[in-house]
C-alpha cells in the first residue's frame, strides 16, 4: 500500500525548482539554534570590538554601529524573502491536500448515504418500521456542497461570524439536498 500511495509532500519535494530547494534548505538553517547562536556570537563580538573592549582589534564601526545596523537590515530582508518562498511552496501543498480532502469527503459522504439507504431497505424488509425516523431520511438525502459553498460565501461577504451558523448542529439539515438519493 505504501508504494501505491505517495504523499503530496514527497511529490512536491521532487518537483521543486532549484531556487526553491535552496530556499527550503536556507529556511531550515535559518530556523536552527546554530544560526541563532552564530548571530548572537557575531553581534556580541561586533559590539564589544567596536566599543573597544577587545584589545588588538581597532574600532571599525563606532557607535551607533552603522555597518552592523545595515548588515542586520539586509539579513532581515534576505531571511524574509527566503522564508516567504518556502512558505509559498508549503501553502501550495496545503491547497492540494485540502482539495483532496474535500473530494474524499464528498465520496465518503455519498458512500455513507448509499449505505444508509441500503440499510434502511434491509430494515424495512425485516419489518422494522423506520417511517418516523426523520433524521435517517435527512442523512440519506446527502449533503449539497454547492449550497454549503453558497451559504459560506454569503456569510463571509456579510462579514458575519461563521460560528453563528456552521457550529450549530441544528443547521445541518440546511445542507441536505432534496433531490440526491
Amino acid at each position: 500500500m505504501s508504494n501505491i500511495v505517495q504523499s503530496f509532500e514527497a511529490k512536491e519535494l521532487k518537483k521543486r525548482p532549484y531556487i526553491v530547494i535552496i530556499a527550503d534548505r536556507l529556511t531550515t538553517f535559518f530556523g536552527s539554534f546554530w544560526f541563532l547562536g552564530f548571530n548572537i556570537i557575531l553581534f556580541t563580538f561586533w559590539i564589544f570590538a567596536n566599543l573597544g573592549y577587545i584589545s588588538g582589534i581597532a574600532v571599525f564601526d563606532p557607535f551607533p554601529f552603522f555597518f552592523l545596523t545595515t548588515g542586520v537590515s539586509l539579513e532581515a530582508i534576505i531571511l524574509t524573502i527566503v522564508v516567504l518562498v518556502s512558505q509559498q511552496r508549503q501553502s501550495q501543498v496545503g491547497k492540494i491536500r485540502e482539495e483532496l480532502d474535500m473530494h474524499v469527503n464528498k465520496i465518503a459522504e455519498k458512500e455513507i448515504s448509499k449505505s444508509l439507504s441500503i440499510l434502511k431497505r434491509i430494515a424495512e424488509k425485516q419489518g422494522i418500521d423506520l417511517s418516523e425516523d426523520t433524521e435517517l431520511d435527512e442523512m440519506i438525502k446527502g449533503i449539497s456542497v454547492s449550497y454549503i459553498e453558497k451559504k459560506l460565501e454569503e456569510q463571509l461577504s456579510d462579514k458575519h461570524s461563521l460560528a453563528n451558523f456552521v457550529g450549530k448542529p441544528n443547521n445541518l439539515h440546511l445542507f441536505r439536498s432534496v433531490n440526491s438519493k
